[in-house]
C-alpha cells in the first residue's frame, strides 16, 4: 500500500495520494509540531555537561561531595525532568481533547519557559534547580503527546511515518545543538555561570520558537470531528490537503474519519468518562493496543539508548576518552551519528521496510554495541581506573569500544525510538487517542526517570552492577525486546488511522505474526467490492441513459 517516504516525495502519487496533498502547510505543519521533539533532546544533551561544569556544582554547594554521593545528586538532577514529565504526559489528554492540540502546544511552551527560567536564576539553591527542572518538565512531558498526535493526525497514510518521524528527528535535532553548545562553551568560555546558563538558553530558544509558530498553525481536523465541528474539519482538511471540497480523495477521508469516531461514540453513548474507561479497558482490541505500547515504552528504556543519550561524556571516559573537552567534542559526533540515523529512518525505514523491520534492525546493531562495550570493559579495567596504561592492542579495542557507542546511537535512532512515538500515535482509535498515548508516554517517563535515576549508581564498581555489568544488562534487555517485537508488534505502515483497527480482529497471539497480511486480504476484498459496486452503478447509470 505504500511506498518509501521518499519515493512518495518524489512520485507525488503513490499509494493514490494526489500531488497537491504534499503542499506548504502540510510541511509548516510537521516542521513546526515537529521540533516538539527538540525538548527532550535538548534536555538530555545538556544536563551532563551542564551538572560537570565546576561552575555550576560550586553555585549549588555540591562540589565538595564524594563519588556516591556526587552520583545520587546527578541521578536527582538528570531525572527531575523526567519526574515532572510523568504528570506532563498525564495532563497532556485532558489540554489535548478539551482545547485542541494547538492550545496545548502553547500552554505546555509557557511551561517549558517558567521551568527553565526558574532553574537559572537558582542563587545558590538545589531546591530551586528541583522546582525549575520539574516544572519545565510537564511542559516537555505533554510534548511526547501533542506533537506524535498531531503530526499522526494531519499527515496522509503514505507519509505518516516520515511525518510523525519529524518529531523524532527534532529529539535528535535538539540533542545535536546542546551537544554543540556544551562543547563551544566549555572551549571557548571560563568556568563561570555563563559557562553552564548560556548553553542552558537552549531550552528557551526552542520552547519560544514553538510557541511563536503555534500562532500560523491549523488545528487538526480530527479533533474537529472529535468535538462535533464537521463543518470546520472540512475546512480545515481542505487548507492541509490543497484540495476543493467535491475532490474524492478529500472526500473519502473526512468521511472514513467521520464515521469512525461515530462507531466508536456509539459503542459508549451516554456513559460520559465512565464510557471513554470502558472502551479501553474492557474492549479486548483496545487493552491489547495499551499493552503494547506501555510494553514497548518499558523494552526501550530499559534496552539503555536514553540513558546513553543523557550520560554520554561521562561513558565516553568509561572507554578511554580523557579530558571533559575531548569527552564533550564526543559527544557532538555522537549526536551527528544519531540525527543522520533519524533522517534515514525517516525517509527510508519506517514506510519503506515498515515498522517492525526499522525498529528490529536499530535493536540488532545496539545489541551489537551493547556486548561489545560490556566484554570491553569486562576484560580490560580502563573504567573508573585513571592511572591504567593500555597496551596498542588494548588501545585498538578502546577505539572499537568508542564506535560502538555511537553504533549504539545509530541503532537507538533507527529503532526503539523512532518505534515508541509511532506505536503510541497511530494505534489507538480517534475517541480514545490522546489519553491513551498519555497513559502510555506516562509510562516512557516512569521508565526515564527510573533509568536515569539509576545509571550513575548502576556504573558504581563496589555499590552498583559496575560499568560493565551494566552493559550486559542492556545488551540481554535488547535482546528480549527484539524478539518481543517480532513475535506481538503489528506492522502499520502505509495504513490510515482508521484501517488500523483491522489489525487487531485477530486473536492477541496472531497480530504480530500474521495481522498485516490479514489486513491486506481484508483491503482487497473492500477494493474488489467497491469495484463491483462503482461497476454496477455505471451500467445502471448507461441503461437509464439509453432508457431516456
Amino acid at each position: 500500500m505504500a511506498g518509501g517516504a521518499a519515493v512518495n516525495i518524489l512520485k507525488f502519487n503513490t499509494g493514490g495520494l494526489p500531488k497537491e496533498t504534499l503542499n506548504w502547510r502540510l510541511w509548516f505543519a510537521v516542521f513546526a509540531f515537529g521540533l516538539l521533539g527538540a525538548a527532550r533532546g535538548v534536555d538530555e544533551g545538556l544536563i551532563t555537561g551542564v551538572f560537570n561544569s565546576t561552575a555550576f556544582k560550586k553555585q549549588v554547594g555540591i562540589n565538595d561531595l564524594d563519588g556516591p554521593a556526587l552520583a545520587s545528586v546527578k541521578g536527582n538532577v538528570s531525572s527531575m525532568v523526567q519526574l515532572g514529565s510523568v504528570l506532563g504526559a498525564l495532563f497532556a489528554f485532558v489540554v489535548c481533547d478539551r482545547w485542541g492540540r494547538i492550545w496545548a502546544t502553547r500552554q505546555l511552551c509557557a511551561l517549558w519557559l517558567i521551568g527553565i527560567s526558574i532553574m537559572m536564576a537558582n542563587s545558590g539553591s538545589m531546591a530551586a534547580v528541583y522546582i525549575g527542572r520539574f516544572i519545565a518538565g510537564v511542559g516537555i512531558g505533554e510534548t511526547v503527546v501533542v506533537g506524535p498526535v498531531y503530526l499522526s493526525e494531519i499527515s496522509p497514510a503514505p507519509i505518516r511515518g516520515l511525518c510523525t518521524c519529524a518529531f523524532t528527528g527534532s529529539v535528535y535535532l535538539g540533542i545535536l545543538v546542546a551537544y554543540v553548545a556544551n562543547y563551544a562553551t566549555h572551549k571557548t568560555m571560563d568556568d563561570t555561570f555563563t559557562s553552564w546558563a548560556l548553553p542552558t538558553s537552549v531550552h528557551l530558544m526552542f520552547a519560544g520558537i514553538i510557541l511563536i509558530l503555534s500562532f500560523f498553525q491549523l488545528e487538526s481536523p480530527r479533533h474537529f470531528i472529535r468535538t462535533g465541528q464537521r463543518e470546520k474539519a472540512l475546512v480545515t482538511l481542505c487548507k492541509l490537503r490543497g484540495l476543493p471540497a467535491d475532490h474524492p480523495y478529500l472526500l473519502d477521508e473526512i468521511t472514513a474519519i467521520d464515521v469512525s469516531f461515530q462507531e466508536e461514540k456509539e459503542a459508549t453513548l451516554g456513559l460520559g468518562w465512565k464510557g471513554v474507561a470502558k472502551e479501553i479497558f474492557t474492549v479486548k482490541r483496545n487493552s491489547y493496543r495499551l499493552f503494547l505500547t506501555n510494553l514497548a515504552q518499558i523494552m526501550a528504556c530499559w534496552s539503555g539508548g536514553s540513558s546513553i543519550t543523557v550520560y554520554a561524556p561521562d561513558l565516553f571516559n568509561l572507554v578511554g576518552i580523557t579530558g571533559e573537552e575531548q569527552s564533550l567534542f564526543s559527544t557532538v559526533i555522537f549526536g551527528i551519528v544519531k540525527f543522520v540515523s533519524a533522517v534515514v529512518c525517516a525517509l527510508f525505514l519506517v514506510d519503506l521496510a515498515g515498522r517492525k523491520r526499522s525498529i528490529i534492525t536499530g535493536i540488532i546493531l545496539q545489541t551489537i554495541a551493547m556486548f561489545y562495550i560490556a566484554i570491553f570493559l569486562n576484560l580490560v579495567p580502563i573504567a573508573n581506573n585513571p592511572g591504567f596504561e593500555p597496551s596498542p592492542s588494548q588501545n585498538k579495542a578502546s577505539q572499537g569500544a568508542i564506535a560502538m557507542i555511537y553504533i549504539s546511537g545509530a541503532g537507538w535512532a533507527l529503532g526503539w525510538n523512532s518505534g515508541q512515538y509511532l506505536l503510541s500515535s497511530e494505534l489507538f482509535p480517534l475517541r480514545i487517542r490522546a489519553i491513551c498515548s498519555s497513559i502510555t508516554m506516562c509510562m516512557h517517563f516512569l521508565c526515564q526517570y527510573a533509568t536515569n535515576r539509576a545509571l550513575p549508581n548502576m556504573l558504581l564498581e563496589d555499590h552498583g552492577l559496575t560499568p560493565h555489568g551494566t552493559f550486559y544488562f542492556f545488551g540481554i534487555m535488547s535482546i528480549i525486546g527484539g524478539v518481543w517485537v517480532w513475535l506481538c508488534v503489528p506492522e502499520a505502515a502505509g495504513r490510515s488511522l482508521e484501517s488500523i483497527d483491522k489489525l487487531f480482529d485477530l486473536p492477541w497471539y496472531k497480530i504480530g505474526l500474521r495481522g498485516k497480511a490479514y489486513a491486506e486480504a481484508w483491503d482487497r476484498e473492500q477494493e474488489e467490492q467497491h469495484g463491483n459496486e462503482k461497476k454496477g452503478a455505471e451500467v445502471h447509470y448507461t441503461e437509464d441513459k439509453a432508457t431516456a
